[in-house]
């Protein structure tokens, strides 16, 4: 015996008020499992592939330009970065402290900023590169997956990517991280990919 129509009339009512309920209630639940994730452990697709090719005028003399050639020599970092970050000011005594080290050449990509303002950026705080790059409309940092700044690459002497690491550096990061993935790649040990998603 079919239900009366009131009931019918009922049902469907109770679905037009479950259906908001339940896509709401999937939504906190997505929103609240997000909230658990590191921002910093974003994947590149870089990882294990060359660097990309460009060609840039040098920060300190821009008659001259820098390669992606120069990171081909060494086991090198690559930091992108600029004088309008705040969070690449926290990071820059650990990039002070790394070069100290002489562990690793520390290369700089500086990222849509004035580079008369970089040089003065450097004169007063110190300055960790051996050489920068002046990428002043961010193209380049395109090409590499830059997400901002600052971040920072770890490169094989091939030229090849091995890890990426999004937002400050730390010292902690520094010794437990980097330091033993460049000393693996310079004993020939570290054929193995990294990025912040590997880790």
């Amino acid at each position: 015996m079919p239900a009366p129509p009131e009931s019918r009339s009922r049902r469907s009512k109770a679905w037009i008020y479950l259906t908001p309920l339940c896509v709401l209630l999937l939504l906190v639940l997505v929103f609240y499992s997000g909230l658990g994730l590191n921002p910093r452990l974003v994947p590149s697709p870089l990882i294990g592939r060359p660097v990309p090719e460009f060609s840039l005028p040098r920060l300190k003399d821009s008659d001259d330009v820098f390669v992606q050639s120069t990171l081909q020599r060494e086991v090198s970092l690559l930091n992108i970065w600029a004088t309008w970050c705040v969070s690449c000011r926290q990071e820059h005594p650990t990039l002070m402290k790394i070069a100290a080290s002489a562990e690793v050449p520390v290369y700089g990509l500086l990222y849509k900023d004035e580079p008369a303002k970089a040089v003065l950026w450097l004169q007063k705080r110190g300055d960790p590169y051996r050489a920068n790059a002046v990428d002043a409309d961010g193209k380049v940092a395109i090409d590499w997956g830059v997400y901002g700044t600052p971040e920072t690459f770890v490169i094989d002497t091939q030229g090849i990517i091995r890890y990426k690491h999004v937002g400050p550096l730390s010292w902690h990061d520094w010794e437990t991280v980097l330091l033993p993935l460049i000393q693996s790649l310079r004993e020939g040990s570290g054929s193995q990919m990294y990025g912040d998603d590997k880790v």
